[in-house]
């Protein structure tokens, strides 16, 4: 059962961009206070989420005071009985990161966001998770540690590779990305992009949208990608 809300959780995650950030704000000569805001939020490889935080937002003063942060990831939308879809807290320790790579994940997934991530007050974070609380419906709550939550070891090799498949595939194979969308996920529209790619499937946007289509089966290696890429694409045409 474990193993089920820990691909619930995975599933949850990588499909959002946005989440409630939760961090304590310090308040002069009281008790620091709980304080909720909405945030971007990217996904790494190891499930650890990336945001980026203006100096000026009052979650960043409570988080250079508290390392210590919670995200509400929200899957819960467009649905007619909200409390009966999943919704999960993260609980884990934030600081910031100057990794190239997760700030390119970040803006890959976040394109509109290059246009201030160089300014002198923006800071790339990771957040190290630490466990989970997840509501997945009525009577379906459990708490996941972060080792039974990622559940797999990530793939070196394919978070390196990453940028040049993203852009490999959006430059040359755009039609199968397309087809991805509007055949395998059901969704309206063109002009849809890839944003990432991990060991269990892939990320789209399309404008303000996203979507996330899984594998049929986890990579076990970075090379196995294109298999899975080609395969979807088979699928999709009705090979």
């Amino acid at each position: 059962m474990t193993d089920e809300f820990a691909q619930v959780a995975r599933g949850l995650i990588r499909s959002c961009d946005r989440a409630s950030l939760a961090t304590l704000l310090p308040t002069a000569g009281n008790p620091a206070w709980p304080y909720v805001s909405l945030v971007l939020v990217a996904v790494d490889h190891d499930l650890s989420p990336i945001l980026l935080l203006s100096d000026l937002a009052e979650h960043s003063k409570g988080i250079a005071a508290d390392g210590r942060v919670s995200l509400l990831f929200d899957g819960t939308v467009g649905l007619t009985q909200p409390l009966t879809g999943a919704r999960l807290s993260l609980l884990g320790t934030i600081a910031e990161t100057h990794d190239r790579r997760l700030k390119q994940r970040f803006l890959a997934r976040h394109p509109d966001a290059a246009l201030y991530a160089g300014f002198k007050d923006f800071r790339f974070y990771k957040v190290t998770p630490e466990r989970a609380h997840l509501v997945a419906g009525f009577g379906k709550i459990h708490w996941i540690g972060a080792s039974e939550m990622l559940n797999m070891a990530p793939l070196p090799e394919l978070a390196e590779g990453e940028e040049s498949i993203v852009r490999h595939m959006n430059e040359d194979h755009s039609d199968a990305i397309q087809l991805y969308a509007t055949k395998l996920l059901g969704l309206p529209g063109t002009g849809w992009t890839m944003t990432g790619i991990d060991a269990e499937g892939i990320d789209l946007r399309q404008g303000g949208q996203v979507a996330r289509l899984a594998f049929q089966t986890p990579l076990a290696s970075a090379v196995e990608a294109r298999t899975a890429l080609i395969s979807l694409l088979k699928t999709a045409r009705g090979i």
